[in-house]
């Protein structure tokens, strides 16, 4: 089953590639495509307008006073004809635009011996969004158009000014459509390249994505085993705690029935009046800590500790510490108290102290845990994997705690330093916001 379904995204992944490589290919092509056509659109403008210029205003306007085909008519077809000659195109002419819908041919640049007759005055084929343009004295551009009398081809047109300054016609110039696909082709011929490119990179971009995710996943899962070792093991720590409260809690009732039913009654009321000190004392083990992770590890080790007979102390300042991940929080809180605990239980009972700051100034986070017990002699391994000063316990994995610190520290580019003397040893890591 679970082999299918890898065959499936398989298949899928890469029916997707296919897919994106070649729209994306498609795309490409249809951009060059546009591409040439606006370029030569705009070059076609741009001949217009010199042809337009370079015209024999007189002899055009003395045409326009009497449009026939005379003397004028005849020589402007010709000039028109050899502009028609030297820039390659289909056709160029010049129009009469009157109204902001319909143009009309005047003179066609064409050979005298030409087979097509071109009346004067024929209505053009100009779309009336371009001529409504030329009408408002602005030069044209049309799409290609498609026509069954004179073939498919991209128009642009340019104002003929008179000698007056006044618009009195327009050059138009049609660029056939074979000509557009054969420079189209050239170009997309000469960017098969970019095309190739383009996929490629399509390809690497999806490659990329899957590598991506399936190392996301990979780490998210690792994160989340870590993070649940991290909260299984402090669960673990309170269940023992309260397992050992239950049993002292047994033993302490017992005593007192046992002085009850001696009769007892003032040395049992004394037993009570100890076991209300102690009560008042796990009642203070509640912290107003506004970061809930550590609130909740702060109480546990501070119950543990009280299991321990050991004076533990807390000085948190009031923030959230959210600019570190609360698992890595946890990390290196639980590791650092857990070792000041061991460390302090192998003294005396009135001599087992633990203080805790958690402080956040203004650029960085401040932890500190100072506890007594002896003098760690090595200091220079203590944060390699591996290493312990405590002795190997069967089915126990030592010296991991400070290497788990040690990486946690690094990953925010904090500094950890550890003091230790035969009174007592202080840890000290300092995470910068």
């Amino acid at each position: 089953m679970k082999r299918n379904k890898i065959k499936l995204i398989f298949i899928l992944s890469i029916m997707l590639l296919l897919f994106f490589t070649s729209l994306n290919m498609y795309t490409s092509y249809l951009k060059i495509k546009r591409t040439v056509e606006e370029s030569i659109a705009n070059q076609s403008v741009e001949a217009a307008k010199s042809i337009a210029s370079s015209i024999d205003i007189e002899t055009y306007e003395q045409f326009l006073l009497n449009p026939v085909k005379n003397e004028p008519y005849w020589e402007l077809r010709s000039y028109l004809n050899d502009a028609r000659e030297k820039i390659g195109a289909l056709y160029v002419y010049t129009l009469a635009i009157d109204n902001p819908k319909a143009a009309k041919t005047m003179i066609v640049g064409m050979p005298e011996e030409a087979k097509r007759s071109f009346p004067i005055g024929e209505v053009c084929t100009v779309p009336e969004k371009q001529v409504k343009r030329a009408y408002e004295g602005k030069a044209y551009v049309t799409g290609v158009i498609k026509d069954d009398k004179y073939g498919d081809y991209l128009s642009v047109g340019a104002p003929i000014k008179g000698r007056d300054g006044k618009i009195i016609g327009y050059l138009g110039i049609d660029i056939g459509a074979d000509m557009l696909e054969d420079i189209g082709g050239k170009v997309i011929e000469n960017s098969i390249s970019i095309l190739v490119f383009n996929g490629v990179f399509v390809f690497i971009v999806l490659l990329s994505f899957f590598i991506m995710n399936k190392w996301y996943q990979k780490e998210s899962v690792k994160e989340i085993e870590e993070t649940e070792g991290t909260y299984q093991t402090e669960i673990r720590t309170l269940i023992s705690s309260v397992q050992s409260l239950r049993h002292d809690f047994i033993n302490h009732v017992q005593v007192l029935h046992g002085l009850l039913k001696l009769e007892k009654q003032a040395q049992a009321l004394d037993y009570a009046a100890s076991l209300f000190k102690e009560v008042q004392a796990i009642e203070s083990i509640k912290l107003n800590v506004d970061n809930p992770g550590l609130s909740v590890l702060l109480q546990t080790k501070k119950l543990s500790a009280q299991n321990y007979n050991i004076d533990i102390q807390f000085t948190i300042s009031s923030d959230p510490f959210d600019m570190i991940k609360t698992t890595d929080l946890i990390k290196i809180l639980s590791n650092l108290i857990d070792n000041a605990i061991d460390a302090t239980i192998e003294l005396p009972e009135d001599e087992r102290k633990i203080d805790i700051v958690c402080r956040a100034d203004v650029n960085q986070y401040v932890f500190k845990i100072t506890n007594t017990g002896s003098k760690i002699k090595d200091k220079e391994n203590i944060f390699k994997s591996g290493f312990s000063t405590k002795e190997a316990v069967p089915g126990k994995v030592r010296g991991q705690g400070l290497f788990i610190v040690k990486e946690v520290v690094n990953k925010y580019n904090g500094r950890i330093s550890i003091d230790s003397t035969g009174l007592e040893t202080v840890a000290i890591v300092e995470i910068p916001k």
